[in-house]
């Protein structure tokens, strides 16, 4: 279910949440990759958390209306990498790295003011909390998923032996029309395929991050 099914004003309210979960997960990216020597992406204006060098409206439009999304890929030239297959691991990871990092502060924090009984059950405080531990997940659990161009695809290549390379190419030519295809079936049918696949995680590392609130 999207961001649509929300009330307007909680909607309005999750603007800034949603755009810096985006923004901060292709930021990661971005760093990771200068880290290992790669400074096309820095180059490029994308080592910033400025969310106009990174959001794609389409894959926000998409977030909106059926709960994940993405933004624009971060550039990567492996000339400058010095070990291509083992670094692009580590640049894929560091996307969802991050939303899982804002998760968990979203988390603990959530779990310290409730604790100490500073949050209301409907309080402004407590949606932004709730929702930012969720669309981070959202993001980072979602980017894990082993299809082109998610992050988890990069991150498959760089595990998998080598005498594997036919896989990974047909991955790559397949993998987006698929994804493409289950978002548009879960957009006009509301049946959420991936919903249901990665629901499960949600929950548990909702539970994990709030020491059990939820």
């Amino acid at each position: 279910m999207g961001l649509i099914s929300l009330d307007p004003a909680v909607q309005v309210i999750l603007i800034p949440v949603i755009i810096f979960a985006l923004s901060f997960h292709e930021y990661a990216h971005a760093w990771a990759a200068f880290r290992l020597g790669d400074p096309t992406a820095s180059q490029m204006g994308r080592l910033t958390l400025n969310p106009l060098a990174h959001l794609d409206p389409f894959g926000a439009i998409v977030l909106y209306l059926v709960g994940f999304g993405w933004a624009k890929p971060v550039p990567v030239d492996f000339r400058y990498l010095s070990n291509p297959k083992k670094d692009m691991l580590w640049i894929a990871l560091a996307g969802p790295a991050a939303n899982f990092s804002i998760a968990l502060a979203s988390g603990l924090l959530l779990r310290l003011l409730w604790g100490l009984g500073l949050l209301s059950g409907d309080g402004a405080i407590t949606t932004v909390l709730v929702m930012s531990l969720q669309i981070n997940l959202v993001l980072g659990i979602f980017n894990f998923l082993p299809l082109p161009p998610l992050d988890g695809s990069r991150i498959l290549a760089g595990l998998i032996p080598d005498r594997h390379r036919q896989f990974l190419i047909n991955l790559e030519y397949y993998g987006p029309k698929v994804l493409f295809a289950v978002i548009l079936i879960g957009m006009f049918t509301r049946v959420s395929i991936i919903g249901a696949i990665i629901s499960p995680f949600i929950h548990f590392f909702m539970k994990l991050f709030t020491l059990g609130l939820f």
